[in-house]
Parts: C-alpha cells; structure tokens; sequence
C-alpha cells in the first residue's frame, strides 16, 4: 500500500449538479495508512466525493487524483460500494454472481475462471455469506445484498476501498463484525466510507472529513458535539434506544429539520 504521493488527493475542487452547488473548493489529501470517515447531512456532498474519487463524476474546477492519476486510469485499482442497488427480485442471479462481477476489471480472458471463483469466495467468506453463494439475490435481506455489495468490492483486490453508507441496513451492524472487518482491511488497503454511524466509526477511523458543500479534516479525537452541530448546520438531538438482542444501545442524532441522521454507540 505504500505509494510516492497521495493516494487520494482533490486541489480547489467545485461540482454543481444542475447549476446548483454541492461542493465548493474542496481540497484534501488521504495519505497511505489512512482509514477515512465522510460525514454530513444529506445533500451536502458525501456520494458526491465518493463518485468525484472513482471517476463517475468530473469536477467542474479543481483536480482530483487517485495514486498520482486520474481515477479513470486507476479504476482497477478502486473498490466501490455504492448505497444502494437496483434490481429485478424475480432475475435469477446468485450471490456468487453479483461478486464475481467485481473480477471484471482483472479478467484476461472473456470467462471467469478459476482463480477469479476462489477470489469471489475468499471475499464471501471474509464477511460470512459463503453459505448463501447459490441464493438468488432477491432472496437476501437488505442487510445482506449490501454486504454481497461489499464482498463484490472485495473481490476486485483494491488498494482503495470506497464504501457509501455500508451500514444503512441495521442487520450488518447487529451481525457484529463489520467494522472489526473493515479495521483488519485497513491494514492491507486504504478505506473511504461515507458514515453517519460516528460512534461506531470513530473506533476504527483515523480521520473524519466533514462535508456540507465546503469541508473539514478532523482527527477522531477531536469529534466534539459543537463539530457535529456544526456538520449538521442545526441543533442535533441524541436519542439512545436500547435492544436487548444487542450488548449496547445506539444514539440517533436526528437534526431539527428532520433531514439528517446517524447513529454513534
């Protein structure tokens, strides 16, 4: 993972969608080892970022690199997790399917081949669907299509992995390990993840970038309450609800306009 520049790096970059602002002259590098958090209210430029990092979307002004380059030349080198999925339930695709299309960047032949099955499997294994690899995908709860999601990046074998909202479905956090997975990939690629659970992220994050059309970098440690207020742009609420099934309970910030929310232990 080690690299001569930064792996990703975004110099005075702006994007409008339609005229209207949604990042404005943002600038900030993530070095090698660093395992990132993007929070903030909705709209104000988290999947933004995400997409501007992978190359599905141009900055109107600005530069955004990725290993030095533009993310369009790199893509094979990026695992990309979106939020959500769209797709036909009754479309009879498998588990092992929907990972395996994460291979398609390191295919040298028009088949899958072996090699590219075990790295499939490895990547089921390691967020525990390997028992579901023949379900079809429509079978799955939400909570489980998005770790498949995630297997499929994995299968990819990034050094950059760029995670949009991993834990919006409550089944993976109550599934116990996704973020004692994702610290234990952190040590083998970098990590991006769009969060508004910062209790559960600021145990494994080693820097917050707070985003609402312009941006701040923190250290964990310095995610303060008045930061949050601040990120949100409102007075935030916090709501502790306790589930017995779960060793402990979640504080819901909820924002006054009713917009925005995450979640923190």
């Amino acid at each position: 993972m080690s690299e001569d520049f930064s792996v990703v790096s975004l110099d005075n970059v702006s994007f409008a969608y339609n005229a209207a602002p949604v990042l404005e002259n943002v600038s900030f590098t993530i070095q090698s080892g660093d395992f990132v958090s993007i929070v903030g209210p909705n709209g104000g430029g988290k999947t933004t970022l995400l997409k501007l990092m992978v190359g599905l979307l141009k900055p109107d002004h600005g530069q955004v690199l990725v290993f030095g380059q533009p993310p369009e030349r790199v893509r094979h080198r990026i695992g990309y997790m979106t939020q959500h999925v769209q797709f036909d339930p009754q479309f009879p695709v498998t588990v092992l399917d929907v990972v395996l299309m994460g291979r398609l960047g390191n295919r040298r032949a028009d088949h899958y081949n072996r090699a590219d099955r075990r790295k499939a499997e490895q990547a089921l294994e390691l967020i525990g669907l390997s028992d579901l690899k023949d379900r079809h995908l429509g079978e799955l709860s939400g909570g489980q299509r998005q770790r498949v999601l995630l297997a499929r990046a994995l299968a990819s074998e990034p050094d950059l992995l760029l995670l949009d909202e991993p834990t919006a479905s409550a089944d993976i956090i109550i599934g116990g390990r996704f973020f004692e997975i994702l610290k234990e990939l952190s040590h083998t690629m970098n990590i991006v993840l769009v969060s508004h659970d910062l209790g559960f992220v600021a145990k494994v994050v080693n820097k917050v970038i707070c985003v609402n059309r312009s941006l701040v970098v923190h250290p964990t440690s310095n995610i303060t309450g008045e930061i949050i207020q601040e990120i949100y742009g409102c007075e935030v609420k916090m709501v502790r609800h306790d589930h017995q099934q779960r060793e402990n309970g979640r504080i819901i910030m909820e924002a006054d306009q009713g917009k925005s929310k995450g979640t923190g232990p």
